[in-house]
């Protein structure tokens, strides 16, 4: 069937539709786009600019250290520079820019039209650039964050004006739009691979973003439940970090470096995925390899999460602590040593072209090789304290981050700018842009191994004549500005105009994965047909595949409905089982950021009504978003779709069939460890405070919380029968379980509340009273976001959205229940019972 040919007419209606439907808007309707390639290509220059902001900090840090007593900053002002320089690398630079290349360049990997949700990826942008356009913004009117990128508690706590909300309250809705990204790529590598293309034939670039979704999904949640604590305590005086109340700084720490450290590895693994097709295509033959790379990626995922507490070596922890995360700090070294030496075995065997990608990556191998060894070192709890908080520890920060993500990343822009751009940047700019670079790092970081060890700390204004550093940052400060020449010089190539340059090659580095079947010039349809896949290298190994997507003899080669349509396949075989519509350019993802942005950033301000309003708002955008675009039902005959080759697909699909369904999912997943965090706050404070809970204190009301929780478990009930009974048909009873559910979650939460209010529990005077206070809220919190989709659900079953043959809201609504209930009883437990068993 494959080698039936497509008349020339066939095949030029199908362009044509495909063509009409994947269009970007033109003049002021442009960014209402949420095409994968608009919205990766704004993400991608946007975490670029901040970067580049970042690092004109980094610039005048090292001006004001270039000589000894130096007043070129005052020391205000070298604090707010070396926090948000800090800051901005790590949640508008690092994880963004990743995040920005995948949504880029996913759809290509997988021969799929667009990832699952590209309204989401939308509404995460704007979140992403009105956040860090109001966290860099304030280092202009003098009122950034000045206590660190940590923002360690009490010195945050007390820190006077606004720069720790700024840092608290924006950062947080920044992490939104992570979380929101990490989502839409984890379900995109699930479930729109192409047919054939079972998990063990991934391209490895989707493995890496499978691995680092996971970690933002667990690594971030943490860092929420944090700023949530820290903020109460800003806003409300509510003790948490305070010890003269029962509070404690060291679980800011805890909570901060569970995020803090796994956040190396989710900037580093990505960059280790950009190596994984640059190498296989320099060496021209398939990675060496492959499962045992798969393997390590997974392992040091998982080891990362085991490693936070080496940061902490120095706050007076146990010896069997200090030795168990010793242990483990060294033995993620084991996994990482495995992706490097397989890269060097590919390219051992291979016949290596000395691209210019490839000269990033060696550079890469060599600096990160050295901060490694460094990593190795500080690893080890004695050197730790000898080393802790000097220079050593930011010439070991840099060496890795470098070499594990920038120059990969440089790599990887000089790889796939022809697939973004359809041309290709200097090949002799480049290589001057490297030497730049790497000579220039070298010269402004291994001077400072040497100032670290010989007792130059970390975060100091200045420093005296007679310690002997000067030299030595003298030095660093020139390479600096060496280091910057070369980002100017690619700044300047990267963005000049190229209307007369020609078009690069399809496929000019001669790769064998499927995003090079692009096309040139430009379409925006993504694949032209979605191939059926046989190899982890299809361009090399499947003869003749270019040619036929191209022609149209595979999936969904047109669009007759002019509706935007990708397939989704299961999860591990990729066995097509729909036919997805998704979603197209609006302007209501960018209202809902707005209002978003709200009720983040008026708090910073204590205005909090215009900030509920600005949440109200919000929610209301997102509910009309997801009810004129989301789980729409198919037209009457139409609920079927030819694929193409024979395949008939179902357009609507409900449950774990739908992507929804696995967007709910995997969300709650990383809400669920946010408030796993707050528990594990209660835990800590029980076990490391001898007066927790206080004694003679009151107790949240058994009485009252027992009937909430009873109520609240009865709302899940209620709305999980009435997901059963109307699947069976029984409309009336379904719609009378809808209205039951949110009345049991009003009661149950009202209950919940009482239980606490009227216990004489005051949050402001102990930590015991203000750690029950923030269970209760954020419970209460998700049984309101818990009934505003129950009454969507009713909605939807009387206007006739919901049935019994379409159900996905409600059993996406249900999932989300589910993990709302099993929160109401842990919290009923934690707040309830625990207290009185102590």
């Amino acid at each position: 069937m494959l080698a039936k040919p497509v008349d020339e007419e066939t095949r030029e209606r199908g362009a044509d539709e495909l063509r009409q439907t994947w269009k970007t808007p033109k003049g002021f309707r442009y960014w209402t786009a949420v095409n994968n390639s608009e919205i990766g290509k704004w993400y991608a220059l946007s975490a670029f600019f901040f970067m580049m902001c970042a690092g004109v900090l980094g610039l005048l840090i090292r001006v004001q250290l270039a000589v000894p007593g130096n007043d070129f900053l005052s020391a205000d002002r070298f604090n707010q520079f070396f926090t948000m320089h800090g800051s901005a690398m790590m949640f508008l630079f690092a994880v963004p820019m990743f995040e920005a290349i995948s949504i880029l360049l996913l759809p290509g990997l997988l021969g799929a039209r667009d990832m699952p949700f590209p309204r989401l990826s939308a509404y995460g942008f704007w979140c992403f650039i009105i956040g860090g356009i109001f966290v860099m913004g304030s280092i202009l009117f003098g009122v950034a964050p000045n206590s660190g990128w940590f923002m360690y508690p009490p010195l945050a706590t007390e820190a006077e004006g606004i720069g720790s909300d700024i840092w608290l309250l924006g950062l947080s809705f920044i992490e939104v739009a992570s979380i929101a990204a990490a989502v839409e790529l984890i379900v995109g590598v699930l479930k729109c691979r192409p047919p054939g293309m079972r998990i063990n034939l991934m391209p490895l670039y989707a493995w890496y973003v499978l691995v680092v979704g996971g970690m933002i999904l667990f690594a971030f949640p943490p860092l929420i439940a944090g700023d949530f604590l820290f903020e109460l305590q800003r806003s409300f005086d509510w003790p948490f970090f305070d010890p003269e109340r029962g509070g404690d700084p060291m679980l800011w720490q805890h909570l901060f470096w569970i995020f803090g450290h796994p956040e190396v590895y989710i900037i580093f693994l990505p960059s280790i995925a950009i190596a994984a097709m640059v190498v296989p295509t320099a060496a021209q033959r398939p990675i060496v390899g492959y499962s045992w790379i798969v393997l390590s990626a997974v392992g040091t995922g998982f080891l990362s999460f085991g490693l936070w507490v080496h940061h902490m070596f120095t706050t007076g922890l146990p010896s069997m602590s200090l030795g168990f995360f010793s242990a483990a700090s060294e033995a993620v070294v084991i996994p990482t040593g495995i992706q490097l030496f397989a890269f060097v075995a590919t390219l051992m065997v291979g016949r290596v072209k000395m691209n210019l990608p490839m000269l990033f990556i060696s550079g890469a191998l060599a600096i990160f090789t050295a901060g490694g060894l460094t990593g190795v070192m500080v690893a080890l709890a004695p050197f730790d304290w000898q080393a802790h908080d000097t220079y050593f520890i930011v010439a070991h920060l840099h060496y890795t981050l470098f070499g594990g993500m920038v120059f990969p990343l440089m790599a990887g822009i000089y790889y796939f700018f022809p697939i973004f751009t359809k041309k290709t940047l200097s090949e002799r700019t480049g290589r001057v842009v490297f030497w730049l670079m790497f000579v220039g790092f070298n010269v402004t970081f291994m001077p400072m191994h040497f100032t670290g060890l010989m007792g130059m700390p970390r975060r100091v204004y200045t420093y005296p004549s007679v310690l002997g550093w000067d030299l030595l940052n003298l030095i660093s400060s020139v390479g600096a500005f060496i280091v910057a020449a070369g980002f100017v010089l690619f700044a300047v190539d990267l963005l000049r105009p190229r209307g007369k340059q020609p078009y690069a090659p399809r496929n000019p580095w001669k790769a064998g994965t499927l995003e090079w079947s692009h096309y040139v010039p430009e379409e925006n349809w993504g694949s032209r047909s979605v191939p059926y896949i046989t190899s982890r290298y299809p361009l090399w190994e499947q003869e003749g595949i270019v040619e036929r997507m191209d022609e149209g003899r595979y999936y969904l080669p047109d669009a007759p409905e002019l509706k935007r349509e990708t397939l989704v396949t299961t999860v591990l075989d990729a066995r097509p089982i729909q036919c997805l519509r998704v979603t197209g350019p609006t302007w209501i993802t960018i209202l809902a950021a707005v209002f978003t942005g709200g009720a983040f950033i008026f708090p910073t301000f204590h205005w909090y009504p215009p900030a509920i309003v600005c949440g109200g708002a919000a929610i209301a955008c997102v509910i009309y978003w997801l009810w004129t675009a989301t789980s729409q039902i198919p037209e009457k005959d139409k609920d079927m779709r030819d694929a193409g080759l024979s395949l008939r697909l179902p357009v609507y699909a409900s449950g774990p069939a739908s992507v929804g369904w696995w967007g709910v999912w995997i969300t709650m997943l990383g809400d669920a460890t946010a408030f796993a965090s707050l528990v594990f706050g209660f835990v800590f404070y029980w076990t490391a405070k001898p007066d927790f809970p206080p004694t003679g204190t009151e107790h949240a009301l058994v009485g009252y919380l027992m009937l909430g929780v009873a109520a609240l478990v009865a709302s899940w009930g209620s709305i999980y029968g009435a997901r059963v009974v109307n699947r069976q048909g029984k409309v009336a009873t379904a719609r009378a379980l809808l209205v039951a559910a949110p009345l049991l979650a009003i009661v149950g939460s009202g209950l919940f509340y009482l239980s606490v209010a009227n216990a004489g529990l005051e949050p402001a005077s102990h930590v015991y009273p203000a750690i029950i206070w923030a269970v209760m809220i954020w419970t209460i919190v998700h049984t309101g976001g818990g009934v505003i989709m129950q009454c969507y659900c009713l909605a939807g079953a009387l206007f006739g959205k919901v049935t019994p043959e379409h159900d996905s809201d409600l059993w996406n609504v249900t999932l989300y229940w589910h993990f709302v209930c099993l929160t109401v009883v842990v919290a009923g437990l934690t707040i309830g019972l625990m207290p009185r068993v102590m």
